[in-house]
């Protein structure tokens, strides 16, 4: 069996948080002043009083004085009281399960097998570190290694997961199993509807029908998955069975950027000067785990685990998850890591192609290859368009651990002749290494602060905004028929394909709480279902970033101008005629606004809906309900 990078390998021994990448680089949602239309007077900022886990740099915040109302919108069943949420903050459950992992346990039987057991967010056998791990301990102990992952569709129901994202995952999954196959490693596919089962059904049946006494998985980091790790490992010591979890998913692990006083940060901006050091300082981190050697092939012949290696076939589909009319949206998003380098290689080297805006594969025929005019030379404003591939479209890959950050970061380093990473905001490479870093960023908050996992504001002094209850207007911004050209070609992409670009799911982010005045956790959770690259830490964090209740938020008196938006990220209103089909034929300042630039009987003819709210009321009606947190206004 391979072995692990050693110096990586080394730091897990000694209980260092060492992390791998799992990024989605679309999903964060940055703020930049230069972007925004609004108001800089900040009269009226709800105060604040700090708690004693309040992060650096600025915080959650303790209870108010103000007089509470209940919201308006209630998501049942998603939303955590806020004495329940700050009881666990205090002691963070991946804090929990890293002391329980360090504590020492007796001496474990070898076992006939070792398991690697693949989550939903490590779907690839290059540069895995539990994988590595697990096929090191069997070298070691002279057994095969078994690969295991389990579906649980009541766990996808809870946490929001939709069609477009369980049917790439599970296309990936038989990817990845024809990997295993090519290795001689049995792949053990189990389905668990009910999710907080899982961890007895592994520990009293699944381990012990593999056989095995040593368990290695990479680590997740919202509240339940850590609880059922913590259940797990606790279960299985009982039973005299090692489960190992490890540090994967992020190219820095949560716990290793911190403030010069030692303590997290939750502004963006000092965060990501603290990553870039961290990872210059120990370039260890980028150091990437080798694919398993393969296990002998008399595996197959073997009596019992032989018979592994067709046991558990990999759905088509799952109930409740099945992807209707789904060619399209399978040719948008092929599966396999080898894909997801191609797509890479292509970003780093071809120049973006207007028609790539369309419902087509990313991967057609006709790329032109030019470094100086690359999509990731001119990131730096290609980021903000639509009209074309601008961005590197990996988000859904990185998202399901198909490719890992490590590889990402490691292909960006090669970009510069001199091999050093750069990270600034004045290259195109720079820029783009930035949003490999949100999305750690995003992942260290719900690591550190679980608050956010569990349906509460980061800034709790935001809890008691008003919001509105109005279904037709929620409707319409889901299908794309609010009035407003830029939000409707960009909802009525994400139904066709599962995914919109960076600059678009700010917009209609911006439109849904700040112009419709509805809870963005509503948003929050149709992006959950609807996007291939559905992740819960950066959809979180960008509707919070949005909704000004986030770490390091857009301050909420800065609310898009939805109009300007348009113009700026769609100039020609390609992007707008190709989704919008009714506008097909308009041109001018007439594609962002028909509405206002047409006579009012040429705008009937279309077909096109009104604007459902008007832009500069609706702007009044956020700034007072924000200005006055618990009151609308009279």
């Amino acid at each position: 069996m391979a072995v692990t990078n050693k110096s990586r390998a080394k730091a897990q021994a000694e209980g260092k948080k060492v992390a791998n990448g799992d990024v989605e680089e679309v999903k964060k949602q940055e703020h930049d002043d230069a972007h925004v239309d609004a108001d800089d007077d900040p009269k009226g900022h709800p105060g604040t009083k700090k708690r004693s886990r309040s992060p650096q740099g600025g915080g959650v915040a303790g209870a108010r004085d103000a007089k509470k109302h209940k919201n308006a919108y209630e998501l049942k069943g998603k939303v955590a009281t806020a004495e329940v949420a700050a009881k666990v903050d205090e002691d963070p459950p991946l804090d929990q399960l890293l002391r329980l992992l360090q504590q020492k346990h007796e001496k474990v039987e070898k076992g006939e097998s070792v398991v690697y057991w693949m989550r939903l967010e490590d779907i690839r056998v290059e540069d895995n570190t539990a994988l590595a791990t697990a096929a090191n301990k069997a070298e070691e102990l002279e057994v095969p290694l078994i690969a295991l992952t389990v579906l649980s569709p009541g766990d996808w129901k809870m946490h929001d997961r939709g069609p477009n994202k369980i049917d790439f995952v599970l296309r990936n999954l038989r990817w990845v199993k024809r990997k295993f196959d090519e290795l001689n490693i049995p792949f053990h596919v189990l389905t668990l509807e009910k999710r907080l089962s899982i961890p007895r059904r592994l520990v009293e049946e699944v381990f012990p029908h593999l056989r095995a006494k040593h368990v290695y998985a990479n680590i997740e980091y919202e509240v339940d998955e850590l609880r059922r790790d913590i259940a797990t490992v606790k279960k299985a010591r009982e039973k005299g069975i090692e489960v190992v979890c490890v540090h994967d998913r992020l190219v820095v692990p949560p716990g290793k950027v911190l403030s010069k006083q030692g303590k997290p940060m939750s502004v963006y901006s000092p965060w990501q000067r603290a990553w870039a050091k961290v990872l210059e300082d120990e370039p260890e981190l980028l150091e990437m785990s080798q694919i398993p050697s393969a296990n002998d092939e008399s595996i197959r012949k073997h009596e019992h685990f032989g018979k592994l290696f067709e046991a558990t076939p990999i759905p088509d589909h799952v109930e409740g998850f099945e992807l209707k009319d789904g060619e399209k949206i399978r040719e948008c998003w092929p599966e396999g890591t080898d894909t997801a380098k191609e797509l890479l290689d292509r970003f780093f080297h071809t120049k973006a192609r207007k028609e790539q805006l369309q419902l087509v594969s990313p991967l057609r025929e006709g790329a032109e290859r030019d470094d100086k005019k690359s999509r990731l030379a001119v990131y730096t404003d290609g980021r903000n368009l639509v009209n074309g591939d601008h961005s590197s479209r990996l988000s859904p890959y990185l998202a399901a651990g198909v490719i890992s950050g490590r590889m990402v970061i490691n292909a960006a380093k090669q970009v510069n002749k001199r091999g050093k990473l750069e990270s600034g905001r004045d290259t195109g490479t720079g820029m783009w290494v930035q949003e490999v870093a949100w999305r750690d960023f995003y992942n260290h908050v719900v690591a550190t602060w679980p608050r956010v996992s569990m349906g509460r504001p980061f800034l709790e002094k935001f809890a008691d905004v008003q919001w509105e209850v109005n279904e037709e207007h929620l409707q319409a911004w889901k299908d794309g028929k609010t009035g407003y050209p830029i939000v409707d070609a960009t909802m009525r992409a994400c139904k066709a394909r599962g995914w919109m670009e960076n600059r678009t799911r700010m917009i209609v982010a911006s439109f849904l709480v700040k112009s419709l005045m509805l809870d963005w956790r509503l948003g929050e959770r149709y992006f959950m279902e609807t996007f291939v690259d559905g992740d819960m830490a950066a959809n979180n964090g960008g509707w919070q970033w949005t909704a000004s209740t986030g770490t390091d938020p857009q301050p909420y008196f800065r609310i898009f101008n939805t109009l300007t938006q348009s113009e700026k990220c769609d100039p020609n209103g390609d992007y707008i005629r190709y989704w919008v089909p009714e506008l097909k034929n308009l041109k001018g300042k007439a594609i962002h606004d028909p509405y206002h630039n047409m006579p009012s009987s040429e705008f009937k003819k279309l077909g096109y809906p009104a604007p459902i709210v008007d832009h500069k009321q609706s702007r009044e009606r956020a700034l007072f309900r924000y200005k006055n947190v618990g009151e609308k206004e009279a």
